[in-house]
Formats: structure tokens, C-alpha cells, sequence
């Protein structure tokens, strides 16, 4: 597959997927209390809203990376420790949630990865059901920022306190280190996680033939 055309395609699924996950932690966060995403213009589908360049990049490059994060006020929460948790689940399991549709259509419609004047729809679906599982994995980490670190600091006890500051503090350069580790060496410390959820779901959602068909010819 070209490469030009692969990477065309997999731009507005990219814009989708952190859409979604983005828009959820919006919207859970303003059910249970706290409208700062609301009033700061996030609870929306636009897209444009909720991109973070570094982190698009990186999705581009690395296969995984970020949105810009929504904004939240823990302290509107009614409940601030299940507020803070199912906040910050929202944005993965949407992404997982919304993945199983996706691949429904898949492997309902098999031509849509054959047929090479569908091609395009089945690559948009493919790239956005790729994108949607490697967002949800990659947040799903515990380290700072991603949110995996936050449900989990909801979850500790008080005297683990100095173990949330520091990886609040040095959270985000030992997460690039990863990135730049998996890419530069080969060696899938990320993506020895990522890899085996993607490829789970993927093959559960679309099936083995259509999941590997889209690999196949869009990421290979």
C-alpha cells in the first residue's frame, strides 16, 4: 500500500478517535458535577478542540500518542474520588466501546478491505479502529499524564503519596523516554502492552482475516 495514501487516510481517523476519547471525559466529568469542560468549550465534537500537536505527531510517528486533556475541576465532583475515577476512565473505555462497531463493520463487510473502490471507507474504518484501541491502551499506562496515572492515584492510599509526586513530577519525561526507547531500539517495553491489546481487541472486534487484512496492507 502507499504510504502517502495510508497516512491521507489515517489523518481524520486519528481526528475521530481523540474526539471521542476527549468528548467522554467531558461529558462523565459534567454528569457527575463538574461543567469546566462545558464552560470551556471541550464538551464538543470539533475536533480541532481537543488536538495537542505534540501528541498528533506522535501518533503519526510512534503509532500512539495524545489529545490536548480536557479540563477538570475535581473539586465540582459530588463524589471527588469516584468523580476522578470515572473520569478518567472514560476517555479509554470509549475508545475500546467505540472500537466495537468499527470492527463490526469489518467483518460484516469484508469488501470493504477487497473491493479497491471501497478501499478508502475500509481504511478510514480500519485506521479509526487501530487508532481507537492504541489511545485506549496507551492511556491506560499509569504514568503521568496519561490517564491510567490518575485513576490510579484515586485509588492509593494516602502513604503511597510521595510515589504519586514523583511520578507527577518526572511522569511525562520518563513517558517520551519510553516513546523515544521503543522507537530508537526496537526493544517494545510501550508497545509490549500496546501490541498484544490492539491485537486482542482488533482480532476480536473485526476478526482474524479482516484485522490482518488491514495490516496488512495499510501498515506493512
Amino acid at each position: 500500500m502507499n504510504t502517502a495514501f495510508g497516512l491521507v487516510i489515517s489523518l481524520p481517523a486519528i481526528l475521530i478517535v481523540i474526539t471521542v476519547h476527549e468528548y467522554f471525559h467531558g461529558y462523565v466529568a459534567y454528569r457527575l458535577g463538574d461543567p469546566t469542560a462545558k464552560f470551556a468549550g471541550r464538551l464538543t465534537l470539533n475536533p480541532i478542540k481537543h488536538i495537542d500537536i505534540f501528541g498528533f505527531i506522535a501518533f503519526l510517528v510512534f503509532r500512539f500518542g495524545w489529545a490536548k486533556p480536557v479540563p477538570i475541576n475535581p473539586y465540582n465532583f459530588r463524589d471527588m474520588k469516584k468523580g476522578i475515577l470515572y473520569t478518567s476512565i472514560a476517555g479509554p473505555l470509549s475508545n475500546l466501546l467505540f472500537a466495537i462497531p468499527l470492527g463490526l463493520i469489518l467483518r460484516l463487510f469484508p469488501d470493504l478491505l477487497h473491493n479497491d473502490i471501497l478501499l478508502p471507507i475500509g481504511g478510514l474504518i480500519g485506521f479509526a479502529l487501530f487508532y481507537s484501541l492504541i489511545l485506549s491502551a496507551f492511556n491506560l499506562i499509569p504514568i503521568p499524564p496519561l490517564d491510567g496515572s490518575k485513576a490510579l492515584f484515586s485509588l492509593l492510599p494516602p502513604k503511597y503519596a510521595n510515589v504519586q509526586y514523583w511520578l507527577e513530577r518526572y511522569g511525562f519525561m520518563l513517558l517520551l523516554a519510553l516513546i523515544f526507547f521503543d522507537r530508537i531500539t526496537g526493544i517494545p517495553i510501550l508497545w509490549g502492552w500496546i501490541g498484544p491489546f490492539v491485537s486482542f481487541f482488533g482480532q476480536s472486534f473485526a476478526g482474524a482475516p479482516a484485522f490482518w487484512t488491514f495490516i496488512h496492507k495499510f501498515l506493512m
